[in-house]
């Protein structure tokens, strides 16, 4: 999804008297040596605790407890992510893709089967997220976060309660609004204005979909992702949904910038899971570093830097109540019951979504025919001054 860092100030920690991260590291013994074993662990930007501030550099912690290393690299859509599986073009031992993703790969025999008898702090994942709809069976991953999608508003110019997504097409806030920057998460929000389920097979519920977000199109600053911050930060924009889970930082951080979640509609209630992809070398090690991301001590301090949502009970009872009892991260009931998570399409699904999320980015229907030609055009005229090029320096040797 989708990253950021949403922390509270670490002076919170100690003023509530929960568990610190540095005092989380402090507890957990002596260096163990080193194994010779490094993972690759593949994870959304900002998305985990690094040392900064006081905090717990978890990747360090966990390499002293066990010996073994990490070599992090962070992706920014779970898109790129599938697309650097799908090409083979790394060798990873932890991914963490959000929900419809990790069916996607399940579907696909693109992730490991987890050995639970190597994870046995799977025991604090509360009941309500296992066997979820994306992994039925749970045989293939851990939730790692969780969350859902509300608006950014700027209070000095947005004064009527943001309790609907119609708002993000009304026409008095034309130019000062933001989109996604990806079709699942656009696409929701229209379906959602619709009555239709985010998982919907029915062509003609996307296509109206697509019909609504085309209207909404001339309003629209721009569709994009982390770039929301700094547009509503500086009053460039005034309207922008986005993941509960980044709201801290920038809620805090700006008086004028307060975050709802839309009630009349619902809204999608996301899971960032852990999972192992196929082929994975150190399998055993990875199921290591899972089973420490889940000890609650170290999801607690890892939860307070990243700002987002714990599946653990264990880990909230050492969080500061002021994230706990907030319901940006901790959303009551009645939102939850009127959620939804988004589930992997089937494949034609997915190539009708492809087609029209290009139409609604490039302006209409026939825009994608028109994209191509012209890419076409550049093509053979590249192609031709090669070959001019070519042909006269043959020429001129001659």
């Amino acid at each position: 999804m989708k990253k950021t860092i949403a922390a509270l100030a670490a002076a919170v920690i100690f003023v509530t008297g929960a568990i610190s991260p540095s005092a989380a590291a402090e507890t957990s013994g002596k260096v163990a040596p080193k194994t010779g074993v490094t993972i690759n662990v593949y994870n959304w930007g900002e998305y985990i605790s690094n040392g900064v501030d006081d905090t717990i550099d978890v990747n360090k912690e966990f390499t002293r407890r066990t010996g073994i290393g990490v070599n992090y690299t962070t992706y920014d859509s779970n898109e790129s992510l599938y697309s650097k599986l799908a090409n083979g073009g790394a060798n990873y031992d932890i991914i963490i893709p959000s929900d419809y993703m990790v069916s996607k790969l399940i579907q696909e025999h693109m992730v490991e089967k987890l050995d639970f008898k190597n994870i046995p702090n799977f025991k604090y994942i509360d009941k309500r997220f296992r066997n979820p709809q994306y992994d039925k069976t749970n045989e293939y991953s851990v939730p790692y976060t969780w969350g859902v999608v509300g608006i950014f508003y700027n209070k000095k110019y947005v004064k009527e309660p943001v309790d609907s997504w119609k708002i993000l097409w009304d026409k008095k806030y034309a130019g000062k609004i933001l989109m996604f920057d990806n079709p699942r998460d656009t696409f929701g929000i229209a379906q959602k204005r619709l009555g239709y389920s985010f998982n919907s097979t029915n062509p003609e519920e996307w296509e109206n979909a697509a019909k609504l977000l085309k209207e909404q199109k001339p309003l629209v600053q721009a569709y994009v992702m982390d770039q929301i911050f700094d547009k509503m930060s500086s009053g460039d924009a005034w309207l922008a949904p986005y993941y509960a889970g980044d709201a801290a930082t920038l809620v805090k951080d700006n008086p004028d910038i307060g975050f709802a979640i839309p009630t009349k509609e619902g809204t999608n209630f996301f899971v960032d899971a852990i999972c192992i992809p196929a082929g994975s070398q150190h399998k055993k090690e990875a199921e290591a570093y899972i089973n420490f991301l889940c000890d609650p001590e170290i999801a607690a301090a890892n939860m307070e830097y990243i700002g987002y949502s714990t599946p653990e009970s264990a880990a909230k009872e050492l969080m500061p109540k002021e994230m706990v009892e907030n319901p940006i991260f901790y959303p009551d009931e009645n939102i939850m019951k009127n959620s939804e998570t988004f589930v992997n399409l089937p494949e034609d699904t997915n190539l009708l979504l492809d087609t029209l999320w290009a139409e609604v980015k490039m302006g209409g229907p026939g825009q994608s025919a028109t994209l191509v030609a012209v890419l076409c055009g550049f093509l053979l005229l590249y192609i031709g001054i090669v070959v001019y090029k070519k042909v006269k320096a043959k020429r001129e040797l001659q």
